[in-house]
C-alpha cells in the first residue's frame, strides 16, 4: 500500500482540525510513552501525560482516550514540535489542571500500534478493553479511568459502555458514531462527506472512508519516534486494507459485520454514567440513531447536550461557556469520586431560535407525533439538475401562535418508480418573505411503500411562519445518488411530526455556533408567490390559520 503523510488532514470521521501551529497546554505535564499488550499479542502504542511534578507513586483518576487519529504526526502544533503526543481538541488541559492523569492509546493499525484496523469490529472492541484495565492496573492510578472524546473518539468510549472493561467509571462521548452503517449508509443511500466531489456515475463517496482512514494507519511517525513506533505506523498489509474496505463499502444493512458493530443494541441497559453530546446541525456524525442510544440507557446519572452545533463537543463551539465546568464536575464525581454536584440538567437542549432550556428527556415527554397528509404527484429521479419536476412541495397556512417541533420525524409514502430511486423528504420553516430555512431531512430507496426516518430536530416556528414540506429524489449536497433518470409517482403520502404540546421558555445561558451561523444563510431558498400558492394545503396543525 501506499504510504502518504497525512499531517493535518481534515479527517473523514472526526473533522477535528486543519494544519495549525496551536498553542501549548497552558499546564506544565510530564510525558512519557509505553507499549500495552493486547490478548490477541497486538502491541498499542499509549502516550501518558502526568501533571508536572507529580511523583510516579501518586495515585489519580485517568481519563483516557483511544483512537485512530493520534499519530505524532497528525497535526503540527505545540508540544509535538518539540517532541510529545497529539492532543488538539482533547480536554487533556482541564483534565491535568484537575489531577487526573491523561492517557492516549492508539487503535490497531493507527500511530504507533500494530495489527489491522477493523472499523469498530471485534478487534478494536478488544482494543479499548485492554486499554481501560491496563490504565485501572498502573501504580500510578487510583483504579478508575473515564473515557472521552469526539466522533470516533466517542465511538470507542461507547465500544467500551459495550464491553463494560474492570474500572471504568464513567464516558463523555460527543458526535459519536452509534452505528457505523447508518453513519455511512441512511437506508442504504450514500451519505456525501465534507470534500467528496458531486458524484453521478454510481461512485460512492461512503466506500472512499474505508480508503482514507487506510491512508490515515500508514502516516508515518516522527523521525525521533523509537524504531518500534516507526515500524508500526506503515505496517498496513494488503490483507487489511481488503477486510477493512470489504466492510466499509457494503450497503447490506443486512451483512453480520454490520449488525455486530450497532452499538444502539449492545448499550442498552448500560448503567456507567454517560455524558452524550450530539449537535443537530452536525453533517457528518448525523442526528440519526444517537437518540435511540440515549432512550435504550439503563437508570444511571446519565447527562446529554444536544443542540444547534456541529461536529465537535461543546468545549468552545457550541456556544455555552458552561460546559467544562459541568464535564469536569461529571468526571470528578464519577472518576475522582469526589463529593461534587454536577451543575445543569439531565439533558441539555439547544432549541435553533438561539434559546436553551432544561429537559429530563428528549425527545421530550410531551413530544406528539401528529399526522398530516401531504400532497402527491410525481417526479423525476435524476439528481444533481435542479428543477420544478424534481420536486413536490406541500406547505401550511401561516401560523397564528407558534408551534415547536421537538423529536424525530418520519414520513410513510406509497410510491411506484424503480428500485435504484430514491425519495427524500425536507422540511423547511418559510418565514412571510417567502424565505424557506431546511429544518431537516431524510430519505431511502423507494419502495411500494416507504418509509422515510428524518434526522432529529428541536425547533420553534414563530407566529406568522409556515411548514413546508419538500418530496424530492435526493439532497445534493447530503447525499450521494446515482440517478434513476425515471419517473417516481407518489401516490399518497403522510408526515408524523413531533410537536410538544406544551410551550416552552428558555431557562439556560447559551450562544450561537458557527455551524449555526453558516445554516441561517446556507440552507436557505426562496420561494415565488406562485409556489406558495400552488402548494399550500390546511395540514390541522396546532395554530394554523383557517383554511381560505
Amino acid at each position: 500500500m501506499v504510504v502518504r503523510v497525512l499531517a493535518g488532514v481534515a479527517l473523514v470521521l472526526g473533522v477535528l482540525a486543519p494544519v495549525t501551529v496551536a498553542e501549548p497546554l497552558g499546564v506544565g505535564f510530564q510525558w512519557r510513552q509505553t507499549y500495552i499488550d493486547a490478548p490477541d499479542g497486538t502491541r498499542l502504542h499509549a502516550d501518558i501525560l502526568r501533571p508536572e511534578g507529580l511523583a510516579d507513586d501518586v495515585r489519580t483518576p485517568v481519563i483516557l482516550t483511544v483512537s485512530p487519529y493520534r499519530s505524532h504526526t497528525a497535526f503540527i502544533s505545540a508540544p509535538r514540535l518539540e517532541g510529545g503526543p497529539s492532543t488538539d481538541n482533547l480536554p487533556v488541559e482541564p483534565a491535568l489542571r484537575a489531577g487526573y492523569t491523561y492517557v492516549i492509546v492508539d487503535l490497531r493499525g493507527f500511530g504507533g500500534s500494530n495489527g489491522c484496523p477493523d472499523y469498530g469490529g471485534p478487534g478494536e472492541r478488544a482494543d479499548v478493553v485492554t486499554a481501560v484495565e491496563w490504565a485501572a492496573s498502573q501504580p500510578w492510578s487510583t483504579g478508575k479511568v473515564g473515557m472521552a472524546g469526539v466522533s470516533y473518539e466517542a465511538w470507542t468510549g461507547l465500544l467500551g459502555l459495550a464491553a463494560k472493561p474492570k474500572g471504568l467509571a464513567a464516558v463523555l462521548a460527543f458526535a459519536p458514531v452509534v452505528d457505523p452503517y447508518s453513519y455511512l449508509y441512511m437506508q442504504g443511500v450514500s451519505w456525501k462527506f465534507s470534500g467528496k466531489p458531486v458524484t453521478e456515475n454510481g461512485i460512492r463517496p461512503a466506500d472512499q472512508v474505508g480508503e482514507e482512514h487506510l491512508l490515515i494507519a500508514s502516516t508515518p511517525g516522527r523521525p525521533d519516534d523509537s524504531p518500534e513506533y516507526q515500524a508500526n505506523a506503515v505496517a498496513m498489509t494488503p490483507e487489511c486494507g481488503e477486510r477493512y474496505l470489504a466492510l466499509t463499502g457494503d450497503h447490506d444493512a443486512a451483512n453480520p459485520g454490520w449488525r455486530a458493530r450497532d452499538l444502539v443494541a449492545a448499550v442498552r441497559g448500560n448503567t456507567i454514567p454517560l455524558f452524550l453530546g450530539q449537535g443537530f446541525l452536525d453533517y457528518n456524525t448525523r442526528a440519526d440513531r444517537v437518540f435511540e442510544l440515549w432512550n435504550g440507557l439503563g437508570p444511571g446519572e446519565h447527562r446529554a447536550w444536544f443542540g444547534q452545533w456541529g461536529h465537535s463537543d461543546c468545549r468552545v463551539k457550541c456556544g455555552a461557556a458552561q460546559f467544562d465546568a459541568e464535564m469536569m464536575a461529571f468526571f470528578d464525581k464519577h472518576v475522582a469520586g469526589r463529593e461534587v454536584p454536577v451543575p445543569g440538567p439531565q439533558v441539555t437542549v439547544g432549541q435553533f431560535d438561539g434559546g436553551w432550556r432544561s429537559e429530563t428527556a428528549w425527545p421530550p415527554a410531551d413530544s406528539r407525533k401528529l399526522p398530516v397528509e401531504l400532497r402527491t404527484g410525481g417526479y423525476t429521479d435524476r439528481g444533481f439538475l435542479p428543477g420544478a419536476d424534481r420536486e413536490i412541495w406541500s406547505i401550511s397556512q401561516p401560523f397564528t401562535q407558534g408551534a415547536h417541533l421537538s423529536g424525530v420525524a418520519t414520513a410513510a409514502l406509497r410510491l411506484s418508480g424503480p428500485a435504484s430511486a430514491t425519495a427524500a423528504v425536507e422540511l423547511y420553516d418559510i418565514g412571510p418573505d417567502n424565505r424557506a430555512t431546511v429544518i431537516t431531512r431524510g430519505i431511502a430507496p423507494v419502495a411500494e411503500h416507504t418509509e422515510v426516518r428524518l434526522l432529529g430536530q428541536d425547533w420553534p416556528l414563530a407566529a406568522g411562519h409556515r411548514l413546508g414540506v419538500r418530496i424530492t429524489d435526493v439532497v445534493d449536497d447530503v447525499w450521494s445518488h446515482a440517478p434513476a433518470n425515471a419517473q417516481v409517482t407518489v401516490h399518497a403520502a403522510r408526515l408524523d411530526l413531533p410537536l410538544l404540546t406544551q410551550p416552552r421558555q428558555p431557562d439556560l445561558t447559551g450562544g450561537g455556533s458557527e455551524a449555526h451561523a453558516k445554516w441561517r444563510v446556507e440552507k436557505v431558498v426562496t420561494l415565488t408567490p406562485e409556489q406558495i400558492a400552488q402548494a399550500t394545503i390546511p395540514m390541522g396543525l396546532p395554530g394554523e390559520s383557517a383554511t381560505r
